[in-house]
């Protein structure tokens, strides 16, 4: 099925359609944030490509120039660009998704002075302002304009307005067919595991779009046609940090649960909204990234955060809520205990996991945790 080769595909850095795409002379810029749009490179005629921590067996190189007491998701990144992983990227924009991800375009920089060739050879800071304003979404615009004038110069390429028009149409259809799986992983009559859907969303962002917009079309008359019941399993919903690790939904759901939806960034917050196709499309795009308020980095939207929260675990007749966040993520892990109280408040359980990013030396106990949390639920 369509649905083992996306497996495939969350599963590794380089995957084949990266490396088919480097075999045909194309360039493949990384990325850090979804608040950095993929709409531009893909203009320019590159692939946009997330960078991700997977696959990490050290931290030699993250613990040199971070330290041990910061979030292990960005310290995972300068590890395998250190370990020349990501030596395949052609460029790199950096988001300030947060401070320790602001550091990493500050570390990836101190690193390749002693790590010789590490750092790609296009490299940018993408300032995201932290609120939405008239004057911050202006300021956001300008941003957009000095990505592009420097990948225009960088490539000796044009991103032209038509181009972006274009690049609008192919992300939007994307999204729709997101939200269209996301409906079916949220039926009771098509079991789709969280493992699974994790797949999906991570190879959207890890193989040029219209392949993956032709690979999920497949996927979606599949399921259609093999579906599959969810029977006797508790049905989960997952928030809070990054989570770009299927081995981690394999850890909950071998608990005897199904997380059947999310409000993650790797998952239902990167495809819940459109960009719009008509006007500037600089600007549109600017609009739609900037609006996009479902991170607690961005400063108050708290209750509109929690009411998305809210409607998806309702959409989704959801029997829990896991709240998880990577140690030492101060945005998620503060949040994730408003969160927590709003929702029991409303009669949903919560369970608030801290963990670690990278290898899952604490499977043990997560998956006490986690079984304990179902036991509360069936006593419910």
């Amino acid at each position: 099925m369509v649905i083992d080769e996306f497996k495939t595909i969350a599963n590794t850095i380089v995957n084949s359609h990266v490396k088919k795409w480097k075999e045909n002379g194309k360039p493949v810029i990384g990325y850090s944030c979804t608040f950095m749009p993929e709409e531009i490179i893909y203009a320019a005629g590159m692939l946009p490509f997330r960078l991700r921590g997977i696959g990490v067996s050290s931290l030699s190189i993250g613990d040199t120039f971070y330290g041990p007491v910061i979030c292990s998701f960005p310290k995972c990144v300068l590890q395998l660009a250190g370990d020349g992983v990501y030596k395949f990227l052609d460029g790199a924009v950096i988001v300030p998704g947060c401070d320790s991800m602001r550091r990493l375009y500050e570390n990836w920089r101190r690193a390749n002075d002693e790590y010789h060739d590490i750092l790609p050879g296009f490299f940018h800071y993408y300032s995201v302002p932290h609120k939405v304003s008239e004057y911050s979404l202006q300021w956001f615009v300008d941003e957009t304009k000095n990505l592009i004038k420097h990948i225009e110069e960088h490539f000796s390429v044009k991103i032209t307005d038509d181009n972006l028009r274009h690049a609008i149409k192919v992300y939007n259809e994307g999204r729709i067919l997101l939200k269209s799986f996301d409906t079916m992983r949220m039926s009771e009559n098509n079991y789709i595991s969280g493992e699974d859907a994790l797949a999906v969303i991570i190879s959207s962002v890890a193989m040029p779009r219209d392949d993956f917009n032709s690979m999920l079309k497949e996927a979606l008359v599949e399921l259609e046609n093999h579906k599959k019941p969810l029977k006797g399993k508790k049905r989960l919903m997952l928030t809070g940090s990054i989570n770009d690790d299927p081995d981690f939904l394999r850890v909950i759901e071998d608990c005897g649960a199904t997380v059947v939806t999310d409000a993650l960034c790797y998952g239902s917050r990167s495809y819940v909204d459109l960009v719009e196709e008509d006007g500037d499309p600089v600007f549109s795009i600017a609009k739609r990234y900037l609006n996009r308020s479902y991170c607690p980095r961005m400063f108050g939207y708290y209750k509109e955060r929690l009411k998305f929260i809210e409607e998806k675990a309702k959409e989704a007749r959801v029997d829990g809520i896991i709240l998880q966040n990577i140690r030492f993520c101060d945005l998620h892990g503060s949040e994730n205990g408003l969160v927590e109280r709003a929702m029991e408040a409303r009669g949903i359980p919560c369970m608030r996991i801290e963990r670690e990013y990278g290898p899952l030396v604490e499977s043990g106990r997560l998956k006490m945790r986690i079984e304990a949390f179902l036991e509360r639920i069936s006593k419910k």
